[in-house]
């Protein structure tokens, strides 16, 4: 607790019932904003061997500087994380790295969709309010949870390390760290943010970096693919990778965007080229090489992305890429989209990013690792489809791009009624709304991946330009045992904090699997409950009624056999293309 400290005029004031008169101590004003790293008063990273060198706690817990710099966070480094720049602390182990919340004013610049935030909390989750002023005047406020660094969801943090150092040893126990966004007034320059109060209660809420992140103007997402899970792959060395990715809008300029998510290591990009397709692992003219930072290639840090520079390169629309990229070294996992449906390629030995002939790419791939985005120069945006192995286009034919988020985006660039918006199909097989498959860290077999809810930010409110997103998810919930009323409170959730971020929000309702395995009667009571919720609630912008358009009208409860793939959950390529040509274009429009 805090002493108040009297002056003798206040005291007198109040033993007389008078207001303090002019000689009281006048309140000091507020502090003028200051950068972070001015602000810094606690030392979370110690060098292995002196751990006292820091007390990120208040227990003598710290970070390991070794297991940072394993993980490519070494001082000063700039991480790209879910659409923002951040820069870790330049402080060497021992110094102080980071602020604990208490109402600091911090200086901070720019315009754009959200401020992100680099934090954890200690003692638990810490939670506060915060606010931001803009150079206009305005003000608004933010809530902000900054997740234990001991506890908290494996699933949401950006960098997990094994070790946390302590006076009495190193333990075996992961620290996380976390990116948390929160939205601005879209236009409006920030011009400071003041921190949340100290939460009280022993917890801690601590902020190690600080930005706002910028909206991609000028860009168009055209194609996309989440991080499903993270696998061993090859083992790769001295290997280029060659994927095949197919376009939704196209434009004048391409950049990619390369994702090293729930990895514990960095990844070293040595090369990579982007050309239009001719067949097989062959392109039409020579592979156009890309740049980072001028550089011909980068190292993504754990859990970061990075973005390729501008190319002024015509991307044609509803087209297939090859995005080629060298791994110098050796790759034994890496993040990865498991159902791509569509071969890609790796070579033999050397660097054939820049090759035009496939010829060196002697074997192929049924995944997308590592690349999460082509975006194009241009355009009107994005819609986001959020969803699952039916967004995935698991049931379609595998290498003819005839999963419904492909035929939606024809039908986009064959009308001039509403806005040619690129299309990116963010749909994960196996994903379910309110539970994690892949648990968000270390290698798995399971790319189910984390929930809709714990991949909200990454998957849909930092892709590129995007304008509305369709939620199309819960079978998977039902089917595994959820009850319609916990799918229904995530699904209320996604829509609030679509809206929270100015995003249009759409859902449609979950279609029928009777004859599917665990499609029992009570899985299908479930699912009518929360179809219910959809066409009823008024928490979305619009509903789809993809149910209506693939169920038997003489058996609700499964599929028309007409749509049916044959497994009775996913619909084949004629039902795909009943769900795309049952959306209504205007309803994509925010």
């Amino acid at each position: 607790m805090r002493r108040r400290v009297w002056g003798t005029a206040a005291v007198l004031a109040l033993l007389t019932g008078l207001a303090p008169v002019a000689a009281a101590e006048a309140a000091p004003p507020p502090a003028a904003p200051l950068p972070l790293e001015r602000l810094f008063d606690n030392r979370a990273v110690s060098d292995d061997a002196r751990p006292a060198d820091a007390d990120f706690d208040g227990a003598g817990g710290s970070l390991s500087a070794r297991d940072l710099a394993a993980a490519g966070w070494t001082p000063g480094r700039a991480l790209g994380v879910d659409g923002a720049r951040l820069t870790w602390p330049d402080r060497a182990a021992g110094e102080p790295d980071n602020v604990r919340a208490d109402g600091q004013a911090v200086r901070v610049r720019g315009r754009g969709d959200a401020l992100a935030f680099l934090v954890a909390g200690t003692g638990g989750d810490a939670s506060g309010t915060g606010a931001v002023r803009y150079r206009d005047g305005s003000r608004g406020s933010f809530p902000l949870t900054a997740p234990d660094w001991r506890s908290g969801p494996l699933a949401t943090k950006s960098v997990a390390l094994p070790h946390i150092n302590t006076p009495g040893g190193q333990l075996a126990e992961k620290a996380r760290l976390y990116v948390v966004t929160v939205p601005l007034a879209r236009g409006r320059e920030v011009a400071s943010v003041t921190l949340p109060r100290d939460p009280g209660a022993g917890a801690d809420l601590h902020v190690f970096a600080l930005s706002v992140r910028g909206e991609a103007k000028g860009w168009t997402g055209s194609w996309s693919a989440s991080t499903s899970g993270y696998t061993a792959v090859g083992p790769w060395e001295d290997r280029t990778v060659r994927l095949v990715v197919h376009t939704s809008a196209g434009g004048p300029r391409v950049r990619i965007r390369f994702d090293n998510t729930f990895a514990g290591t960095p990844v070293r990009i040595g090369s990579a080229t982007v050309a239009v397709r001719a067949a097989g692992a062959g392109a039409r003219g020579e592979p156009v090489a890309l740049r980072f930072g001028g550089a011909a290639g980068t190292e993504i840090p754990a859990g970061a992305q990075a973005f390729s520079d501008p190319l002024r390169f015509a991307v044609p629309p509803d087209a297939n890429l090859l995005v080629s990229f060298h791994l110098p070294g050796k790759v034994v996992s890496a993040p990865v989209h498991s159902a791509a449906l569509q071969t890609s390629y790796v070579s033999g030995p050397g660097d054939h990013a820049a090759d035009g002939s496939g010829a060196a790419y002697t074997s192929t791939l049924k995944t997308w690792p590592l690349l999460t985005g082509v975006d194009v120069g241009g355009g009107p945006g994005s819609v986001v489809l959020l969803g699952d192995s039916i967004t995935d286009g698991v049931g379609s034919t595998p290498d003819t791009d005839r999963r419904w988020p492909d035929v939606l985006a024809r039908r986009l660039l064959a009308q001039d009624g509403v806005p040619r918006y690129g299309v990116l199909n963010q749909g994960i097989s196996a994903n379910r709304v309110v539970a994690d498959r892949y648990p968000g860290d270390g290698v798995s077999t399971d790319t189910g991946g984390v929930s809709a809810l714990h991949r909200l930010d990454r998957d849909v409110f930092a892709q590129t330009s995007a304008r509305t997103v369709v939620v199309f998810e819960g079978v998977n919930d039902v089917r595994w045992g959820a009850s319609a009323a916990e799918v229904v409170a995530g699904l209320r959730e996604i829509a609030a904090r679509a809206r929270e971020r100015g995003v249009r929000v759409v859902a449609a309702t979950v279609v029928p699997c009777e004859g599917e395995a665990r499609c029992t009667g009570a899985v299908d009571a479930e699912r009518v409950k929360v179809n219910s919720y959809l066409r009823g609630s008024g928490d979305f912008d619009a509903v789809l009624d993809f149910d209506a358009v693939l169920r038997d009208p003489d058996r609700p409860s499964r599929l028309l056999p007409a749509y049916d793939s044959g497994d009775h959950l996913h619909p084949g390529d004629a039902g795909l293309a009943a769900l795309a040509g049952a959306v209504g274009l205007g309803e994509l429009v925010p």
